[in-house]
């Protein structure tokens, strides 16, 4: 077996519709449903589901999810095809604080450029370029 890539991955929020807008505002990407009470958000070939971290009454619950799933417990990384400026720019513009960066670190292609920043759960995404812009 071989890996290829990452289709999907899932954040539980304390809240799912400002956690979904806070990403589509950084990332871009289109919102869609995935289910009631759950966008999810599409950009390339892949797409963050997002889930409520606590099931509210009347809603059903995911055949599947994390044992222990806690608000601001993730760490990831996404690949920009954009120059280290750029990614900058963008998240400033958007009115986040970055946290660190841009700085050096190794990715999985090798040496990459990434800034850090928080999301509205307190999760740390990071944003990197390999070379200059991608």
């Amino acid at each position: 077996m071989r890996i290829d890539r990452i289709d999907h991955f899932v954040i539980p929020c304390s809240d799912v519709e400002t956690t979904a807008a806070f990403y589509e505002k950084v990332l871009g990407g289109q919102l869609k449903p995935y289910r009631p009470g759950r966008p999810a958000l599409h950009f390339g070939r892949c797409k963050i589901n997002f889930q409520p971290a606590v099931i509210p009454s009347g809603m059903e619950r995911p055949p599947k999810r994390a044992t222990n799933p806690v608000p601001g417990s993730q760490d990831f990384c996404f690949i920009a095809a954009a120059s280290a400026a750029e990614i900058v720019a963008r998240v400033q513009a958007c009115g986040i604080e970055i946290e660190e960066g841009p700085v050096t670190r190794n990715g999985a292609a090798g040496e990459m450029t990434s800034v850090y920043f928080r999301d509205p759960d307190g999760n740390l995404v990071e944003i990197a370029t390999y070379g200059d812009g991608g």
